[in-house]
């Protein structure tokens, strides 16, 4: 009689730590004030500045709120062209993107290049943390669903340019402008808005450096 009674209590126990699971994996943070407000720090400043107390890195958070009308048009374009030529015209994902990463990946046998659209990168960016899991890329293409469902394609570029990583602790184009440039995101030239577009993939090794025109952004140049 004891013995089914614990063997009871232990299914159900281990149901509930199912349930609990399921639930931590799937449910989505409400995306919907995102319209007209935006929150003052993403996830993955929040993780930067954890292990900046962890590790006493001198490293300083740097991020400026701008709107859409003041960010150089130059970076939009830029930005589009390097990181998702289709963004205007997909639903949240693309596709042929998608089939084009899986197939390079399966040839190598390891993962070199990713296929995530703005809207993915946003979600990822905004609510979620760097590790590529199967949990965290299920959460990133449902909340992405959401940002597509709830948002504008101007706003959820505005978005991303303000939460964009550009350098170790630079993000947002703003302060991606005063770090690199000593000016304002406004005022970028197209070659100044290219560079910056080259860092996105990397920004942590690539934003170490310093302006330069590179091959890779004389190819964002042409297709801006």
């Amino acid at each position: 009689m004891f013995a089914s009674r614990f063997l009871l209590a232990l299914f159900v126990l281990i149901g509930l730590c199912w349930l609990i699971g399921i639930y931590r994996t799937f449910s989505l943070p409400d995306v919907a004030y995102l319209k007209y407000g935006h929150p003052s720090h993403s996830s993955f400043m929040r993780i930067d500045s954890v292990k900046s107390l962890l590790t006493g890195s001198a490293i300083q958070l740097q991020q400026v709120w701008v709107p859409a009308e003041r960010i150089a048009p130059a970076l939009k374009r830029a930005v589009v062209a390097a990181e998702d030529d289709t963004f205007f015209e997909h639903a949240g994902f693309d596709w042929q993107a998608i089939k084009k990463a899986a197939v390079l990946n399966w040839k190598r046998r390891r993962f070199l290049r990713g296929a995530s659209t703005i809207t993915q990168q946003l979600a990822r960016n905004l609510f979620l943390y760097p590790a590529k899991t199967p949990t965290r890329k299920l959460k990133e293409f449902l909340i992405a669903l959401k940002l597509e469902r709830e948002l504008t394609k101007a706003r959820i570029l505005e978005l991303y340019l303000n939460f964009a990583q550009w350098g170790p602790g630079v993000y947002g184009c703003e302060a991606a402008a005063r770090h690199y440039f000593r000016g304002s995101c406004a005022g970028l030239l197209a070659t100044q808005a290219a560079f910056l577009a080259t860092i996105l993939p990397n920004p942590k090794k690539l934003g170490r450096g310093g302006y330069r025109l590179t091959p890779r952004a004389q190819q964002i140049l042409q297709r801006m």
